[in-house]
């Protein structure tokens, strides 16, 4: 990789744990809770706490609480309670399961581990908690266990597509793209909309040169046709192989999608100042990604390269500067002040 192209970093599809909490409580479909939502969640709990007043020994009623205050985002008040509903009923395994969501979403890993096992423990062949615990141990980069808990999972049913999609990341992460491929393969097998699936073996067979990934990206523009992610990787496949009009397409697309979208206008920058050598048009689209990413440091010591060709040294002086003072140790910038005798 030069220092004038800037791969896109893969996102990492590390799933967050499924929200079981939140699914069975009263928050509206995962958008921000209106003003309306709140009080009907401050009227629910008033009830409930009503409730639990007159009759302390139902675990039920804490459970209920527990959701509450989950789908206000009070988390210790929800820990607190699933943990008293667990006291109250101790082999209540959905207990656990919303105990283990709640305390990963509040970033208490090690309590959410703990909640794991202990569902487990009461019933090893639990699906739900095999798979979540196998999400739970991707994130955490132990991947045996990844493996581990998604195969279990797939002991219910072989069916599933949810844990060869983990076993695909874990594999990829190991770098055993050979399973990693088999994995995702076995996704779009069972699932023909997997969107993810197809990205991430599009980004396999990309790394590699093989234009099977082209096929791999057009399968996830089907599913999602207006996805900046398919075009962006599918647009660095085609930059990557000379194929730079359809790479010039494909980034064009998605600045129609999303304006702001600066790795687009980066690398429509890199195309004419490196690949086509024509420095004006460069200086256009590095300045588009700035004033989309105002820390972009690649597009700064860019435009310094172009305005350097041009001959114009201040406007070149000014961002080989500008790069130092985002990324001070960015060796290139200080070789090119070096060289203008900037030191």
């Amino acid at each position: 990789m030069t220092i004038y192209h800037l791969l896109r970093k893969n996102i990492a599809l590390l799933a967050v744990l499924l929200c079981t909490a939140c699914s069975q409580s009263p928050q509206n479909n995962g958008t921000n809770a209106t003003s309306g939502d709140t009080t009907r969640l401050e009227y629910q709990l008033k009830i409930i706490n009503d409730k639990i007043n007159a009759d302390p020994k139902n675990a039920v009623l804490f459970a209920e609480r527990a959701k509450i205050n989950a789908a206000r985002d009070v988390f210790p008040a929800s820990i607190a309670d699933y943990e008293q509903a667990i006291r109250l009923d101790s082999m209540n395994q959905s207990y656990y399961l919303m105990l283990a969501d709640v305390a990963f979403r509040s970033l208490q890993v090690r309590k959410s581990v703990e909640a794991f096992k202990k569902c487990l423990s009461i019933d090893p062949s639990n699906r739900e908690a095999n798979l979540k615990f196998a999400e739970l141990n991707l994130y955490l980069k132990a991947y045996p266990d990844a493996i581990k808990y998604a195969n279990e999972a797939l002991k219910s049913d072989e069916r599933q597509v949810k844990p060869y999609f983990i076993k695909g990341f874990v594999y990829k992460e190991m770098k055993d793209t050979a399973r990693a491929i088999s994995s995702f393969q076995t996704v779009v097998e069972l699932d023909p909309e997997y969107y993810d699936a197809y990205i991430q073996l599009g980004n396999i067979f990309s790394q590699r040169g093989n234009p099977l990934a082209l096929q791999y990206f057009a399968n996830a523009l089907r599913v999602r046709p207006t996805s900046t992610e398919a075009l962006y990787n599918r647009g660095l496949f085609f930059q990557n192989n000379g194929k730079l009009e359809a790479a010039i397409s494909d980034y064009q697309t998605i600045l129609s999608i999303d304006p702001n979208y600066s790795d687009a206008h980066y690398n429509l920058g890199y195309i004419e100042l490196v690949l086509r050598n024509q420095p004006t048009p460069a200086i256009g689209h590095f300045s588009a990604a700035i004033r989309c990413n105002p820390d972009y440091v690649e597009a700064y010591y860019n435009r310094g390269m172009a305005f350097n060709q041009m001959g114009n040294r201040e406007a070149a002086k000014r961002d080989f500067l500008k790069t130092l003072s985002i990324y001070p140790a960015y060796k290139l910038a200080q070789e090119r002040l070096k060289e203008m005798g900037v030191e």
